[in-house]
């Protein structure tokens, strides 16, 4: 039930082999995908054998420079509430192909979170077939249209929601998020974002979209390629920063790409 990635796709999706916290050893004991489509991207990371998130993260995928490759990934959803913190990795390519990820983040498991150095390997996939059928697919990210913070001070609760899709692979993230607008010391005015539990969907194409993880308390109420999404792929769809209804919710186009 899988493709090859066309040569002409924009679209990444891959796996993580290990992660390793310096100086200790490497290890993996999550079942991780990543898909990016042009500048966007959805990440879930869910813990083997539990059926529980490990973490859970989406928003814009920068390059920073390419002689090394080095990509900064903003947190616009973070099931570590890591919002402010600088995700910036640099990318080599291993002799396996595999492509080995350094930085610094923080440390989840350890408490207070501290920054410590990284290294992750990770491993492009296949892009799985889906309803459009062999070598051929649609690719998109979409975020929640959500209410406007305003001009001044004050709070604002924001369910923040992505959803994406490579060909026969679908994932969509939702968090309840708290937006505070203050005042810094110039007298400028900062927003400070501190995130609930995170809900997920992953669903896969095998002759029709099945579940293969649905985790949290909204995941019931996340949007599932198992009820047809009206007009996808057509019109507004297609053009990044246009508005578009999914069940009865206003998105954002984010990122596009179909493959004939």
């Amino acid at each position: 039930m899988a493709n090859d990635k066309p040569a002409q796709s924009t679209c990444r999706f891959s796996t993580r082999i290990s992660i390793r916290w310096l100086p200790e050893p490497a290890q993996e004991t999550t079942d991780t995908i990543v898909m990016s489509v042009k500048d966007w991207y959805l990440d879930l990371r869910m813990e083997n054998g539990i059926g529980k998130i490990d973490w859970a993260i989406a928003g814009q995928r920068i390059v920073e420079s390419q002689e090394p490759l080095q990509v900064s990934f903003s947190h616009e959803l973070d099931s570590h509430n890591a919002f402010e913190s600088v995700d910036c990795g640099t990318f080599v390519s291993l002799p396996n192909g595999d492509d080995l990820e350094t930085g610094v983040m923080p440390r989840p498991d350890v408490p207070g979170a501290p920054e410590t150095e990284y290294e992750e390997v990770w491993r492009e996939l296949p892009f799985r077939e889906g309803p459009e059928g062999a070598k051929k697919g649609l690719s998109w990210v979409l975020e929640s249209d959500d209410e406007e913070l305003g001009k001044g001070e004050g709070t604002v609760i924001v369910t923040k929601t992505f959803i994406g899709r490579i060909w026969g692979t679908y994932l969509a993230l939702q968090q309840t998020q708290t937006h505070m607008r203050q005042k810094d010391d110039s007298g400028n005015l900062v927003v400070k974002k501190s995130g609930a539990d995170v809900s997920a969907r992953r669903e896969e194409w095998e002759s029709e979209w099945k579940e293969k993880y649905v985790v949290g308390t909204s995941a019931g109420d996340l949007p599932s390629m198992r009820t047809e999404f009206e007009g996808e792929g057509q019109g507004p769809w297609r053009i990044p920063g246009e508005k578009v209804k999914v069940q009865g919710k206003t998105y954002i186009v984010r990122a596009f790409e179909e493959i004939e």
